[in-house]
């Protein structure tokens, strides 16, 4: 009787799934005169297709076949009338080669309001090159423009995305509850201006996931207002490593909270796991950090919390920071690192760090053990600790 009723049970589910699916309208982008030769201006089928996908009272697909698709900034806008809309890609979207085209508006790709939208494969190339040769020979540039945003969204999903050569941030969640990034590819040179692979701010319930991010700055940026993010098996370099901060650019400003970053490998990144914040007064906080399970493979600061950041020592507020940093635990760390000091916590003299927490972590340097630095910062050990502990107990 029992497994009757789990074979039916099993049968309307498998029904009402594909029934579902079969309700689905798809909105083919060649059929609504986009030209995927990768010269011909394909913006305004794009806008047709999430108009028609938006008003649409069923879910709806829009399907981007094979080619590469010139595309202008889009602003996707909420609410639709349904909140099941996938963007299913199998081609290219390429910014125009004017940097400058897309460069001023300072989003590509722009989803604000939606909820319960799906993009899923596809290349993203953003054309940035010639970007950052403009801003590295001191000319006045744009600013540059983030590739894919969510913002104030809810129930995204971003899977299987490739990004490339972003003007600036690759993929950006601000404002955002419930996201889902999984198996993206990020890839940019090593000395690109500020092209952070994932930028997470203000945003609660973002999981990253099986991810690959090659970048010039973070592989991920984790800004103020950010709860109850989980980053697993992702693997980083070359890049700036994977950041919490910087804070306090503003007095007012939310805290960080609930994160874990596990199973990552970090290779030939300036940074590994990091917290910066600005030295000035501020209401941010971040606690209850997990940094757990990471290889670091020739890193130049693999461990390191900044409270005195300022890059290039340009306009430094020489104060003291009101960032108050609690409850960070690293462990299972081990790998090399490019520089003596590989682990190295320099706290706000106001608010010292508390409650960190090392446990199993092993860094060397040139083959022999690593040196540690800490100001201002307390916490314990358990396990192996190399390079030597040096928090205030």
């Amino acid at each position: 009787m029992m497994k009757s009723m789990s074979f039916l049970a099993l049968a309307i589910t498998f029904i009402f799934f594909n029934n579902s699916l079969a309700t689905a309208v798809t909105y083919n982008v060649l059929d609504l005169g986009a030209k995927r030769d990768g010269k011909t201006d394909s913006t305004k089928s794009f806008v047709t297709a999430w108009a028609t996908a938006c008003g649409s009272m069923k879910p709806a697909i829009i399907y981007v076949p094979t080619g590469r698709y010139l595309i202008q900034s889009l602003h996707f806008r909420g609410q639709c009338y349904n909140s099941a809309i996938t963007i299913r890609i199998d081609g290219t979207l390429v910014a125009p080669s004017d940097y400058g085209v897309i460069g001023n508006p300072g989003n590509w790709l722009l989803f604000e309001g939606v909820s319960g939208v799906t993009v899923r494969g596809g290349i993203l190339d953003g054309q940035g090159t010639g970007l950052w040769a403009c801003k590295a020979s001191g000319k006045s540039c744009p600013s540059g423009a983030t590739t894919l945003a969510f913002v104030n969204s809810g129930n995204v999903k971003i899977l299987g995305l490739t990004s490339l050569n972003s003007q600036m941030f690759h993929i950006v969640v601000n404002g955002c509850r419930d996201v889902k990034i999984q198996g993206v590819k990020v890839s940019a040179a090593g000395n690109s201006p500020n092209t952070d692979g994932i930028h997470v701010q203000l945003s609660s319930g973002v999981t990253i996931l099986n991810s690959k991010i090659s970048t010039g700055d973070d592989c991920v940026s984790i800004g103020p207002g950010t709860t109850n993010l989980w980053i697993e098996n992702v693997l980083c370099g070359p890049g700036h490593g994977i950041s919490i901060g910087s804070l306090a650019k503003d007095f007012e400003e939310a805290g960080v909270q609930n994160v874990t970053v596990k199973t990552v490998t970090f290779t030939g990144t300036q940074n590994g796991v990091r917290i910066k914040a600005w030295g000035r007064p501020s209401t941010g906080f971040v606690k209850s950090v997990i940094f757990q399970h990471i290889t670091m493979i020739n890193v130049q600061n693999p461990i390191i919390i900044d409270q005195n950041y300022c890059p290039n020592n340009l306009n430094c507020p020489g104060q003291v920071s009101g960032v108050k940093i609690s409850d960070i635990v690293y462990q299972d760390i081990h790998g090399s690192s490019a520089t003596q000091i590989a682990l190295k916590f320099d706290c706000s003299k106001k608010n010292p760090c508390s409650g960190i927490r090392l446990e199993d972590v092993k860094l060397s340097y040139m083959a022999q053990p690593a040196e540690a630095s800490c100001v201002n910062a307390g916490g314990t050990s358990l396990g192996l600790i190399e390079p030597t502990n040096c928090l205030l107990v």
